[in-house]
């Protein structure tokens, strides 16, 4: 039996052995070293060649990963570790860096319990690198940390071993004060990363070598050692005295925890229903023998297999031939085949305990996010929390009309697979619009329905996802229905920062019902809002909320629900350029309604709400909000002229400058709709010698002075004459 079939055997034995099991994620800033690493782990670990490992890029088996050098998907991988004559199962998932596929790593995080955030030695803690610490302490998981690529601190910067360990001590710190600023309160302390325990190692991924303090201890290795073998070529040696795999796997052993360990302090994190149920229980003490409770995190859609659902085990045991409940789907399904992923392999088993991420064909109607369980009622895991909205839309088509129901069933499935891509159908153009985090999330996204799922498509230039808000409180408008038997009066006003804050970590949820309403009053008086109207809590929409503010109205409560539906429409039409509509607080204060149900059907209330929200925002003096980045470039300080012009001509913002060596990084805000072949420009204008990434950093207004030319754009490309209605148009309706 080779090493491979060796351990996929101990694996399968080791599933049902949860203080034996290790469940983590590997973060970092985009070209840090992430998928090097976790290749070289699973080489280290008996599950492919040593020779390829970090060259074969095992978990970069998408094609268009392998040729862009970056990681797109979350790719799985279990192996076998054995430390102090014990065996442990490892279940790794490697995230992506990438901005653009921030969603990605939200989802990989729900499903591990411990990871490991790489730092470039060189780059230190970069942007992406605190995005990444924030989703992960956010999800409780707990961190070690690996300093990557020593061997450029040696070779390129000269460095010694004093000088080196200064700069390890910087990136440990930068480190320990992100973990101070977002670990919960409970592990503020606890997970403080200290080099003497072991929790942080320093090594080169690519070279194939690790060394932690403990380390140092067992195989007699100093900083200074470390530099002599690495100025004299002799990394091959380093890597056979302190092989990277043992000491990383070592450390994610010693101090990340077993999912029991884990479950206790995660489960009431990410499930808000009652603890002490007998599924609350059974998924705090990650019990093999309770319910079945599994959340979904990814959906891989195979050629063959058709589409396989990934996902944590957090109470029971999956087995074959079982049937499951999945919530906001109907009916029962039956588990046809269950698996462990090793990259690309799959291995199938016949059951999964609890505590393991699995591999399950046969959920059909699962997507990322989805509850799986025993019982159709289960109360469902809480929602992902995403960092970003899709900012940039393209318009795709069906080159030839026969293909169009195909490319309507393969947007279906990308958009499964991926919840951070966004479809919808444009009603006045009949277009498809595919919308994501950035240029490349779409450029990929393409590049998946034309080769995977072989339909040829043609595509619009891409369009930038705008927002409308109201700037100051405007009404009540009266809108009329179509009859002018019924009248509705509501208020606009900006909604308060605080307030939208908590939506976005969703401390306030979606939708209409609310677990306890009375609790969700008290969050909004604290925050902002009047008591008198904190306690019409009605409707959460995006980052919008709809308060009723009347009383005793007769008939009222019948025509809610149509009134919701208006309020709605609004949200994700504004009356200035039919975009979405984000931060405002619209009041219900005053309303006239017909006695008669028949005079105050749909027809005629939704048609008179949205005219009043329409008129109070035009009131309200609507406002557009565009995209932005921030943008991080490094650059050389002679060419850094020629960086800024080309920000500017962006409309970009340059926001701070810092020296790093001979390096200048400049941090700027620039707008989405400015970013668009800035790759190609910005490579163009410093002849390549430039580092370059960016993040989300939410929006900002368009200038005054350009909004009135935008919004005619925007109207013009939608189908709409030009100019939008005013207030004078809604009061005559």
């Amino acid at each position: 039996m080779g090493r491979k079939e060796d351990n996929i055997a101990k694996a399968s034995q080791l599933v049902n052995k949860p203080d034996s099991i290790r469940n983590i994620g590997i973060a970092a800033h985009i070209d840090h070293g992430k998928t090097t690493l976790s290749d070289n782990l699973i080489a280290g670990a008996g599950m492919m060649s040593e020779e390829l490992a970090g060259k074969q890029l095992m978990l970069d088996f998408d094609e268009q990963e392998q040729a862009r050098g970056i990681t797109i998907n979350a790719a799985n991988a279990s192996m076998v570790h054995r430390v102090d004559d014990r065996d442990y199962l490892i279940n790794l998932i490697d995230t992506p860096g990438h901005v653009d596929f921030g969603g990605d790593v939200t989802r990989a995080m729900r499903a591990v319990d411990g990871c490991i955030i790489v730092v470039d030695a060189v780059e230190g803690v970069m942007p992406q690198t605190e995005t990444v610490i924030r989703q992960a302490l956010r999800e409780y998981v707990k961190p070690v940390l690996f300093i990557n690529k020593v061997d450029r601190l040696i070779n390129e910067l000269k460095l010694n071993g004093d000088e080196m360990q200064k700069k390890f001590i910087k990136i440990i710190n930068d480190v320990n004060k992100l973990l101070v600023k977002y670990a919960p309160e409970s592990k503020k302390k606890d997970w403080q990363l200290n080099v003497v325990e072991g929790k942080v190692a320093f090594g080169s991924a690519y070279n194939n070598w690790a060394i932690s303090v403990p380390a140092m201890k067992t195989y007699g290795i100093n900083f200074n050692d470390i530099v002599n073998l690495v100025r004299d070529g002799k990394q091959k040696d380093l890597a056979k005295k302190a092989p990277l795999h043992k000491i990383i796997l070592n450390m994610v052993v010693h101090h990340l925890p077993n999912p029991k360990e884990a479950q206790k302090y995660r489960i009431p994190n990410i499930w808000k229903g009652d603890l002490e149920s007998p599924i609350g229980k059974s998924m705090e003490e990650c019990n093999h023998d309770g319910n079945v409770a599994m959340m979904i995190v990814k959906i891989i859609v195979d050629p063959h297999a058709g589409e396989i659902a990934v996902g944590r085990v957090f109470s029971g045991t999956l087995s074959k031939s079982q049937e499951l409940y999945i919530n906001g789907a109907s009916g029962k399904f039956k588990v046809q085949t269950l698996a462990m992923m090793v990259g690309p392999d799959r291995i199938q088993v016949d059951s999964i305990a609890a505590g393991n991420i699995a591999a399950v064909i046969g959920l059909k109607s699962a997507i990322a996010g989805s509850t799986v369980s025993f019982s159709s009622d289960m109360e469902p895991f809480e929602p992902m929390v995403h960092y970003t909205d899709p900012v940039v839309t393209l318009a795709i088509e069906a080159k030839h009309t026969s293909d169009l129901p195909k490319l309507i069933d393969v947007l279906k499935t990308v958009s499964k697979a991926d919840p951070s891509i966004q479809i919808n159908i444009n009603q006045e153009t009949g277009e498809h619009l595919i919308s994501g985090m950035g240029e490349l999330h779409l450029e990929v996204t393409l590049y998946r329905i034309k080769n995977d799922y072989k339909v040829e498509v043609t595509t619009s230039d891409p369009i930038v996802v705008y927002k409308e808000t109201a700037e100051k409180r405007g009404g009540p408008f009266e809108g009329k229905s179509p009859n002018k038997h019924n009248k509705f009066y509501f208020v606009i006003e900006p909604l308060e920062d605080a307030v939208v804050q908590l939506i976005k970590e969703g401390n306030i949820v979606q939708g209409e019902k609310f677990k306890d309403k009375k609790t969700v009053i008290e969050l909004l008086q604290k925050n902002g809002i009047e008591r008198d109207v904190a306690r019409g809590l009605t409707s959460v929409t995006g980052d919008n909320i709809f308060f009723d503010n009347t009383k005793g109205i007769q008939y009222l409560d019948e025509t809610m629900e149509l009134l919701i539906e208006a309020f709605k429409e609004v949200i994700v039409r504004g009356p200035l350029a039919n975009e979405g509509v984000s931060r405002v607080k619209a009041v219900l204060v005053d309303a006239k309604l017909h006695e008669d149900s028949i005079h105050r059907g749909p027809a005629q209330v939704i048609p008179a709400g949205r005219n009043s929200l329409y008129g109070a925002m035009c009131q309200a003096k609507r406002t557009l909000m565009e995209p932005v980045q921030k943008v991080f470039i490094n650059v050389p300080q002679s060419i850094m002229g020629s960086v800024t012009n080309e920000i500017q001509q962006r409309r970009g913002v340059v926001e701070e400058m810092n020296m790093e060596g001979d390096d200048i990084v400049i941090v700027a805000k620039v707008p989405v709709s400015g970013m668009f072949g800035f790759a190609s420009a910005i490579r163009g204008a410093t002849g390549g010698k430039v580092l370059w990434s960016s993040e989300n950093a939410g929006y900002q207004r368009v200038p005054p002075e350009l909004q009135k030319d935008v919004v005619a754009k925007i109207r013009t490309r939608k189908g709409l004459k030009p100019e939008p209605y005013d207030e004078a148009y809604y009061a005559s309706l």
